[in-house]
C-alpha cells in the first residue's frame, strides 16, 4: 500500500526558501506512469496544484509559480523535493505531496495525497 508523508520546517521567513520533502513508501516514485505533485491548500481557498515531477524525471509547474518552483527527486531514497523561493505569508497553508497514475490528469486529480504539513511565513 502506497503512503506519502510530507517533511520540513513549519515556520518560514518572508523571503527565504521554503523546502519540503516527501518520503514515498509501497511504490517507487519510478513506477512507469506516475506522476509525483505538490499541491497546498491556503487558508479558506481549495486545493492548488503547484507542480509534479514524473517517473522519468521530467518537471511541470503551476504558470503561476513557475518562477519560484522547482521540484526534484532522489530515486535512492525514494523522496522528492519541492523548493519554493521568496516566499510571502500568501504562501502560508498546507502541503500535500501526491501521487497521480497517468500523465494526463496529474493537474487536477490525487487520488492518493500524504496527510499533509502546516507551513507558516512569518517573520
Amino acid at each position: 500500500q502506497m503512503q506519502l508523508q510530507e517533511s520540513g520546517p513549519g515556520l518560514v521567513k518572508p523571503s527565504q526558501t521554503l523546502s519540503l520533502t516527501c518520503t514515498v513508501s509501497g511504490l517507487p516514485i519510478t513506477k512507469i506512469d506516475y506522476a509525483w505533485s505538490w499541491i497546498r491548500q491556503s487558508p479558506g481557498k481549495g486545493l492548488e496544484w503547484m507542480g509534479a515531477i514524473t517517473y522519468f524525471g521530467a518537471t511541470f509547474y503551476s504558470p503561476s509559480l513557475t518562477s519560484r518552483i522547482s521540484i526534484s527527486r532522489d530515486t535512492t531514497t525514494n523522496q522528492f523535493i519541492l523548493a519554493l523561493s521568496s516566499v510571502t505569508p500568501e504562501d502560508t497553508g498546507v502541503y500535500f505531496c501526491a501521487a497521480t497514475p497517468g500523465m494526463t490528469t496529474f493537474r487536477r486529480s490525487w487520488p492518493n495525497r500524504g496527510q499533509g504539513t502546516q507551513v507558516t511565513v512569518s517573520s
